[in-house]
Formats: C-alpha cells, sequence, structure tokens
C-alpha cells in the first residue's frame, strides 16, 4: 500500500510541474507580445483600416455602365489604395441578382463593408457625391 500511495504522489507532483510550466510559458508569452505591441504605431481611421466591399450593378456595356465602371476605378485607387474589393454583376447574364440587393435603377453601386450599407445610383461622375455616399468625405453643401 504504501508503494502505491508514493508513486501516486509522485504522479501528482509530476503533473503540478507540467501546469507550472505551462503557465509560466502562457506569461512569457503574454510579456512578449506587450513588449512588441507597446511601440507607437500611426492611427489608421476607420476608413483606412477597412476593407471595402463594393459592387458595382451593370447592364451590359452601355455607354453609362462603362463611365460608371471607370470613374469608380478612379475614386477606388485614389481613395481606397488597394484596400476593396469590387465585384461587378452584369444584370442581363444575371438578371436574379437584382432582387437581392433590391436594385430598381442602373447603373448602382453598393457600399456593404463598412457599415451601413449605401446605395449610389448614377454614372458616378460627381466625385464629390460619390465620396460622400461612401462616408470618405464629410458632408458639406453639395
Amino acid at each position: 500500500m504504501k508503494k502505491v500511495t508514493k508513486v501516486k504522489k509522485a504522479a501528482k507532483v509530476a503533473k503540478a510541474k507540467k501546469v507550472a510550466k505551462v503557465s509560466k510559458s502562457k506569461t512569457t508569452k503574454s510579456k512578449t507580445q506587450k513588449k512588441v505591441s507597446g511601440g507607437k504605431a500611426p492611427r489608421l481611421t476607420a476608413a483606412q483600416k477597412a476593407q471595402w466591399h463594393l459592387k458595382l450593378y451593370v447592364a451590359g456595356k452601355t455607354g453609362r455602365s462603362e463611365t460608371a465602371l471607370q470613374n469608380l476605378e478612379l475614386i477606388c485607387e485614389e481613395h481606397l489604395k488597394g484596400k476593396y474589393d469590387l465585384e461587378i454583376i452584369d444584370l442581363l447574364e444575371k438578371p436574379q441578382l437584382a432582387k437581392g440587393d433590391q436594385i430598381f435603377a442602373i447603373p448602382t453601386l453598393i457600399k456593404k463593408v463598412p457599415k451601413p450599407v449605401r446605395k449610389i445610383i448614377g454614372d458616378l461622375s460627381d466625385t464629390e457625391r460619390v465620396l460622400v455616399g461612401l462616408n470618405l468625405k464629410p458632408i458639406r453643401n453639395l
């Protein structure tokens, strides 16, 4: 009986040492993480941090659709600089997709992310209005 209790005690001690090693390694990692993240990084605005998800609904290769696509690409490259996903949906090929986003006019741009969801209708030639609609610029007297 004494041998069995000694074996059980030794197992408990070994288990306690193992738990102590694991907890020490966790605290060491968190200290390291604090040191790494402790440096001051430049602050980014919400628009700069966000990944933008945009959908442009068009109807074939019409003049207004092409103009909207060109204007949107210019605006995105200038103001979002690679932080966006652009999905172009041709309603002549897939008309059923118009129902999901309640599209009633084309071309229509929908900003899904970041919230709030916004819809901008037209060829996007008025850059100021598009930037306000996308929350990239504050509202002024337009």
